[in-house]
């Protein structure tokens, strides 16, 4: 699979190395397969730019995913676009009880389930998007896969 990542801010350190690890198993989870994803990382001030575009909303958000082939069986796959907002897992994280980084993960599998067609606008979608999250997130930390701080 060709992950394309983007790091386009400097909220939070990423190790680029961590994130396939984390997509692999949910894609493998979810029993599908692509050949391409972009995730990009990007700042606060972009993030609320792109949720002000596409969805007439310019406050901040943590995740937006834009999907291309979905579930499609199209050769070759593209699944689509995540950008995420690591100040958003910061702010998040001052008022829970797990890192920032444990949070960027979760952003990354509630992205890629949006990819998949997961959906949480309504009452009943969104507790089978909980659900899917649950049961990633358990998975990643069972097997310690979280996104890491980048080496120095």
């Amino acid at each position: 699979m060709n992950l394309q990542i983007f790091d386009e801010q400097e909220d939070l350190s990423i190790d680029p190395t961590s994130i396939l690890p984390v997509v692999e198993s949910v894609l493998h989870l979810e029993d599908l397969h692509t050949d391409e994803l972009a995730i990009y990382f990007v700042s606060e001030p972009a993030i609320c730019s792109l949720h002000e575009r596409y969805f007439q909303d310019p406050s901040s958000t943590d995740c937006i995913s834009f999907p291309m082939d979905g579930r499609d069986e199209v050769k070759p796959h593209t699944l689509g676009e995540i950008f995420i907002s690591p100040k958003a897992a910061i702010e998040f994280t001052k008022s829970s009880n797990h890192p920032p980084y444990r949070e960027v993960t979760l952003y990354v599998v509630h992205g890629l389930l949006h990819l998949l067609g997961y959906d949480d606008i309504e009452e009943e979608d969104e507790k089978k998007m909980r659900k899917a999250e649950k049961m990633h997130m358990d998975a990643l930390l069972a097997n310690n896969l979280i996104i890491r701080k980048k080496s120095p």
